[in-house]
């Protein structure tokens, strides 16, 4: 079966840990466990073990049987390939993705910006998300016509939550994943108020495909993140090195509104590589996962 997997190198995913993903084969989509380069779908734990997982990422989320999973996976052989399967955005109705700007000095520098105090955060809409491996679909000319895409780390929340001390944060949190955002740069040159809008067009974000449960990360400072550009290391910068860290923006944020499983919080770019028709590009982090995209640009019907 042709799918996702013809364009995601198999080394991001042969490590032996719980990597949670949705995939398609044989007609069937559902939840499954990345192992050794190979698939282990929740169905099968269930008629294996006798358990009744959802079959779906977000009420798998939402059950809080992430453990239990873990637990009664062990022992069993994932045998489908991922080259047999199409890897599928892991789900496509989180309740809020929020996503930090300038959190990285070299991205800020980049764009001639200031890094702000407190962290620069904005929302993206579900309607400018597109499937991981998929087509990221530059706007028509006069709408926009210098784009970048930032490979970053997420967190993926597994409890609802307000208000959590930083010291609890990790206690709240499901598990981490690669997302692409995009920015339409010559729209927010025009006017800094404008960044909602030139973050949320259509296609301007993804996450996935693999979601990682946080006990499989030991320090997530260390992680380094890469945005790669046509086959090349576009920019890179270790985790440690934001303003904002992880765990730090993730409290910060609970004190604004409440969190509920599923929802997503990304976290910055070292730096954004401008991107045209016909390129390729990727969001790397290793012992997370690699998110690829290729470029293409919309054209109005009428």
């Amino acid at each position: 079966m042709a799918g996702l997997a013809e364009r995601i190198p198999r080394s991001g995913y042969d490590e032996q840990s719980m990597k949670l993903c949705t995939f398609e084969h044989a007609g069937a989509c559902e939840v499954g466990i990345l192992r050794d380069g190979r698939i282990l779908p929740v169905s099968q734990v269930n008629a294996k073990r006798g358990a009744d997982f959802p079959r779906d990422m977000l009420p798998l989320i939402e059950s809080g049987s992430r453990e239990a999973l873990d637990a009664l996976s062990q022992g069993l052989k994932a045998e489908i390939p991922i080259e047999e399967v199409r890897f599928r955005i892991p789900y496509s109705t989180p309740g809020k993705v929020w996503c930090i700007g300038l959190n990285y000095r070299s991205h800020a520098e980049d764009l001639s910006e200031v890094q702000p105090e407190e962290p620069g955060s904005f929302m993206k809409p579900s309607s400018s998300f597109f499937e991981p491996g998929g087509s990221i679909e530059l706007p028509p000319e006069d709408l926009a016509q210098e784009v970048d895409a930032e490979g970053e780390l997420a967190l993926v929340f597994g409890k609802r939550c307000r208000d959590v001390p930083l010291e609890n944060v990790q206690e709240v949190l499901f598990g981490y994943t690669t997302t692409l955002d995009m920015t339409a740069l010559d729209v927010l040159a025009r006017n800094t108020r404008y960044l909602q809008r030139a973050k949320s067009f259509d296609t301007f974000f993804s996450f996935g495909p693999v979601i990682v449960t946080t006990d499989e990360v030991e320090d997530v400072d260390a992680l380094e993140v890469l945005t790669v550009h046509n086959s090349q290391v576009f920019s890179r910068d270790f985790v440690s090195s934001m303003k904002h860290r992880p765990f730090q923006l993730a409290a910060f944020h609970t004190r604004v509104m409440t969190f509920d499983p599923g929802d997503i919080l990304s976290t910055g770019c070292p730096k954004g590589a401008r991107i045209q028709p016909g390129d390729t590009v990727e969001a790397r982090i290793d012992g997370v996962g690699r998110l690829p995209a290729s470029v293409t640009r919309r054209h109005r019907a009428y």
